[in-house]
């Protein structure tokens, strides 16, 4: 077997002298990578937040279908991607398994998307904690501040936290996940239980409500959902055995991400009866899981969920920094990024100045929205989360055809269904998913025509550049680890 390890990434030259000081150290396991994973997914914001746009403009009470569908394609394209783990273990990723499959210069150009996926997403995401906080704050008696200064508040928190070792931020976000599955599982489990606003029905599942109204763009929002599985293969080497752990943390997370998000929204579609959901949602999408905690379980359980809602988008925002903060740590030992950015931190042994670099880029997205006065929810969750979803998308489906190329040429695995037929189905499903998002981006991002083709620009040259950056330099040596304090 040809497997890469930390200490010779994919197209590094080989370092010399102690190779142990030159990669990320860990001992989290499978249940702190699904953590991690799962709350870069941040489950209540899905559903209290993307569910209800599903329902209102996607295809109404056919929208929990979607998330069976997205699980699938999902799943086929996990295959091929757990069974490349056993012989790629890297921060990168994807970056390091398109390299590995499709070559140095297409694996930058895929680290570029990454870059820009996880950046983008992680600057919407601030924009609309920062606006939850603030209406929190104001709803409880607290001071009426700019969004932005709340957006602040959580940036440093995460930074710290991200510039330590991952064990501490995976204890973080055990936490806060357990408590936003746990309320969302109690107001599922009372809708059921009191049978709903009409009785227990599986409509939802049927194919004729799930190609009525606009099944694609459902399917856009709930692949969205998904973003940020590809952690498992990034904390690879910061795992406990990661030839074992990657492939089971990649199946255990997108089953159960699929499975919470069909479950929870067939009992939010209950709530209001397959024939009603559609109206309440178009009368109120904002406040319609909150209706249905406050009216199933109490009013209690509402305003708890509201405050869970941004305690769930900031496990999100650190998941999507330490996402991050590792691509830069990658690019930097292979010598495709500044070599300091490869370094790892004396004790904590995390990527501690991409860590920064991170939180440095974040503050100026988010800076250069509030200067222009820009909506926090409207436009800049808005338009960095759609393109972050195209990003992605096409990030994956290059992944899965580097899959296909990598068992092609090496021939480390023979199994066919593994290495061929999954990868292969997975590419396809991708690809329509591609099209449906595309033909919809415009809704997607709430935007003009014109925004939309500026948006998909940026996407087309965030791969550019990591293409001629591959071409114009050459691999470098990975760098020695750093003392800081």
């Amino acid at each position: 077997m040809s497997e890469l390890s930390a200490t010779a990434p994919v197209g590094a030259a080989e370092p010399t002298g102690d190779a142990s000081a030159r990669g990320l150290r860990g001992s989290i396991g499978v249940v702190g990578i699904v953590f991690l994973v799962v709350a870069a997914a941040a489950p209540l914001t899905a559903v209290g937040g993307a569910l209800p746009v599903m329902l209102a403009i996607g295809n109404g009470a056919g929208s929990p279908m979607a998330y069976v569908v997205a699980t699938v394609v999902l799943l086929l394209f996990s295959v091929g991607y757990a069974a490349m783990s056993r012989h790629v273990v890297d921060a990168g990723a994807f970056y390091a398994y398109v390299s590995k499959g499709l070559g140095t210069p297409v694996g930058v150009g895929a680290a570029g998307l990454a870059l820009l996926t996880y950046t983008a997403i992680q600057a919407a995401i601030y924009g609309l904690a920062g606006a939850t906080a603030q209406g929190l704050v104001v709803q409880y008696g607290g001071p009426d501040l700019p969004w932005w200064v709340w957006s602040l508040v959580l940036m440093a928190a995460v930074g710290l936290l991200g510039y330590r070792n991952i064990d501490v931020g995976a204890k973080v976000l055990g936490i806060v996940l357990t408590l936003e599955i746990g309320v969302i599982t109690v107001v599922a489990v009372a809708v059921l239980a009191q049978g709903g606003a009409d009785g227990i029905d599986v409509r939802s599942f049927t194919p004729s409500e799930f190609f009525s109204g606009a099944p694609g763009i459902s399917i856009m929002f709930a692949v969205a959902s998904f973003i940020g599985f590809e952690a498992t293969a990034i904390y690879g080497e910061e795992a406990r055995n990661p030839r074992r752990t990657v492939p089971l943390a990649t199946y255990a997370a997108v089953v159960l991400i699929g499975a919470f998000y069909a479950v929870a929204s067939w009992a939010i579609v209950l709530a209001f009866g397959s024939d009603g959901v559609v109206a309440a949602a178009r009368a109120d999408t904002a406040g319609l899981v909150f209706t249905a905690a406050a009216e199933y379980v109490s009013p209690v359980i509402a305003e708890v969920m509201l405050v869970l809602l941004l305690t769930s988008l900031f496990a999100a925002l650190l998941a999507f920094h330490n996402a991050i903060s590792r691509y830069l740590f990658a690019l930097g030992r292979q010598g495709m990024a500044p070599g300091v950015l490869g370094r790892t931190h004396g004790r904590h042994t995390s990527p501690h100045v991409g860590s920064l670099a991170q939180t440095a880029s974040a503050f100026v997205v988010v800076a250069v929205f509030a200067a222009a006065g820009s909506d926090p929810v409207l436009q800049l969750f808005t338009w960095m989360s759609g393109m972050a979803t195209v990003s992605i998308l096409l990030l994956m489906v290059l992944t899965s055809v580097a899959v296909l190329a990598f068992f092609a040429h090496s021939r480390v695995d023979r199994r066919i269904w593994h290495t061929r037929v999954a990868p292969a189905l997975g590419t396809a499903g991708l690809l329509g998913v591609v099209g449906l998002v595309l033909a919809n981006f415009t809704t997607l991002i709430s935007g003009s025509t014109a925004l939309a083709t500026v948006l998909l620009a940026v996407i087309v040259a965030a791969f550019g550049v990591g293409v001629v950056v591959a071409l114009t330099r050459s691999p470098g040596r990975a760098p020695t680890r750093s003392s800081g304090g």
